[in-house]
């Protein structure tokens, strides 16, 4: 007698030098509830120097859901197209190592994508520190909040319909469909995958019945390096795909470069003259509308967390904005390109790869 084979979901994590978050990961994946379908965790590692691997390899050894696979590539969106070449599973989740998972989420996330018709979807981003302390939880509340990174972040925003989705699952056929990943975008890949989902008539969906934690990096300098490259990145998004992008990319960007001209004029222009005077006035009036709404995001997250240390959030809301910014100005005077390698071959073997396995599976 037949006996129907159960539904796979294949979780897909990119990781290099994870060790301190991999194992919280992996549990939170493999104590997922599981009724009617079964999970697999492809672990995709960008050659790590840490003990990434040796986790990894260590948990896989008690467990045979858990893959390893070498990433020689080392960058995030070859990690997930090699993940999706592995997987064995009809779903697919996309998932992140500085994160834990609650115990419903690939269970709601699916039932939720199954509801809503949807090609994606993801549960709620919950924004952690990255370790004790208040600069880490600064860092926390400044990402969290609308103020830090606009009421449309996937850190922000509620349940419903939305253009990008944090840690979302989809049928492999969707994935296969728009060609995976590309490759030639070591940031913002999940916007340009979106964006094409959107363009073929997918929606995104965000589902509040499950969540997921997410541990930002712990110190102000690891979020300004963040920022930076962030802001940087979006201009060569924007060559690559502009309907990926969005103004509020570029907004940090405009806030700096404004800043930098109006600044400029108090040392190049006659202080005593009426020119003079309207052109520095731009920064003063920016930086006093930004000072305000900074100070009372601050309060708001203060009065919220009753926690008098949150009032130092304007300080973690500036380094982010102006390193932002100055990211993506920077990338305007290099006129930054993405790599002119041969890395956008990684989507032609994606297919080609899925096509082959196709085609053997249908010879079983």
């Amino acid at each position: 007698m037949d006996i129907a084979r159960r539904t796979v979901v294949s979780a897909v994590l990119a990781v290099r030098n994870e060790e301190r978050y991999i194992e919280a990961a992996l549990k939170s994946l493999l104590q997922q509830e599981t009724c009617d379908f079964d999970v697999e965790v492809i672990v995709v590692d960008g050659d790590s120097s840490d003990s990434t691997k040796q986790i990894v390899e260590r948990m896989a050894a008690g467990d045979p859901r858990i893959k390893l696979v070498i990433n020689k590539q080392r960058k995030t969106p070859y990690a997930f197209n090699l993940g999706i070449q592995e997987a064995q599973g009809e779903y697919i989740c996309i998932l992140g190592a500085h994160t834990t998972y609650a115990k419903n989420y690939i269970a709601a996330c699916l039932e939720e994508l199954k509801l809503n018709h949807a090609g994606g979807c993801s549960g709620l981003e919950v924004t952690r520190p990255g370790c004790d302390g208040l600069q880490a939880q600064l860092i926390a509340w400044a990402l969290a909040h609308p103020f830090g990174t606009s009421s449309r972040s996937m850190r922000t925003r509620g349940a419903g319909f939305a253009d990008t989705i944090p840690y979302p699952i989809f049928m492999k056929s969707t994935l296969l469909e728009v060609g995976g990943y590309d490759t030639q975008l070591h940031r913002n890949q999940d916007n340009d995958l979106s964006q094409k989902l959107r363009s073929r008539g997918y929606k995104l969906y965000i589902t509040d019945k499950t969540s997921c934690e997410y541990f930002v990096s712990p110190t102000l300098a690891a979020l300004s390096i963040y920022a930076f490259k962030a802001g940087f990145w979006n201009l060569i998004s924007l060559k690559r795909n502009a309907s990926s992008m969005a103004v509020r990319h570029f907004v940090p960007g405009a806030f700096v470069a404004i800043l930098l001209l109006s600044l400029a004029s108090l040392f190049f222009m006659d202080t005593a003259g009426s020119i003079g005077l309207w052109l520095r006035s731009p920064f003063f009036l920016l930086g006093a509308v930004y000072t305000t709404a900074s100070i009372a995001a601050a309060s708001h997250i203060a009065l919220r967390e009753k926690s008098a240390g949150a009032l130092l959030a304007p300080l973690v809301f500036l380094l982010l904005h102006v390193s932002y910014g100055l990211g993506t100005l920077s990338a305007i005077v290099v006129n930054a390109r993405h790599p002119s390698s041969n890395l956008g071959h990684g989507r032609e073997v994606l297919l080609n790869h899925s096509e082959s396995k196709s085609r053997c599976h249908s010879c079983d």
